[in-house]
């Protein structure tokens, strides 16, 4: 098992509690929102546990929502003026767009990344940006492949605007994809969000959207695969 570099002269560690660390670290933790879909197989194999069919699907479930909804610790980079991922997955679309209505942020279209997640992909969305919530909005809709490009406009959303230190306005919108019947989204208007933290999630495929205001540099091509938090997606002018 590999091991993480120490500081020189640190004592060895060993023992069993060594070991456990090793393993944890290894491990992504859960989000909150799996809980109940890990607990629900897992309680069904405990009760089954005579049956062998049912003990297996049970567990076999329970690993496949554990993975479903890890949680991996992700360090944004240390750059001034960047934006990150807001998702792990495919890049989609690197194109210009007109960014939600409900958010006011205009009719002329602005530079925009969409980021399509599988259901093998992590599903939640992290903060791509510091900055302060101007507005979040949640519209209704259908449910279309997220991969197809009219998803961005007709399916169900949660559209969030925020504003830099420095002004820049941007918007991450939350798409519904085939599977997805879920979006949170817990941010709140007037809240001060810190660039990677993590703020809402969607189950189960579905996709991200960033707009970026008019004038910045984007860093990413369709076919790429983003990081959550890590990619930089653009630099803000």
């Amino acid at each position: 098992m590999a091991r993480r570099p120490v500081p020189a002269g640190t004592p060895e560690p060993t023992g069993l509690g060594h070991v456990v660390d090793l393993i944890r670290s290894s491990i992504p933790p859960l989000h909150p929102a799996g809980a109940p879909f890990v607990a629900a197989p897992l309680a069904v194999a405990a009760l089954g546990r005579r049956r062998r069919a049912v003990r297996t699907a049970s567990l076999l479930t329970a690993g496949a929502m554990a993975g479903f909804f890890r949680h991996p610790p992700r360090v944004p980079p240390n750059r001034a003026g960047v934006v990150v991922a807001p998702a792990d997955g495919e890049v989609a679309l690197v194109d210009v767009a007109v960014p939600p209505a409900e958010l006011d942020l205009g009719t002329e279209p602005l530079p925009r990344v969409s980021i399509f997640l599988s259901v093998l992909d992590v599903h939640v969305q992290r903060v791509p940006v510091s900055g302060e919530v101007v507005d979040v909005v949640h519209k209704a809709g259908q449910f279309l492949s997220a991969d197809l490009a009219d998803a961005s406009v007709v399916n169900e959303r949660t559209s969030m605007h925020l504003r830099t230190p420095a002004g820049h306005d941007l918007a991450v919108v939350q798409i519904a994809g085939l599977l997805a019947r879920r979006i949170v989204n817990q941010a709140s208007a007037g809240d001060t969000l810190t660039i990677g933290d993590t703020y809402g999630l969607i189950r189960f495929g579905s996709r991200v959207d960033t707009y970026f205001p008019e004038g910045s540099r984007l860093a990413v091509l369709p076919g790429q695969r983003a990081v959550g938090a890590e990619t930089v997606l653009a630099e803000l002018p």
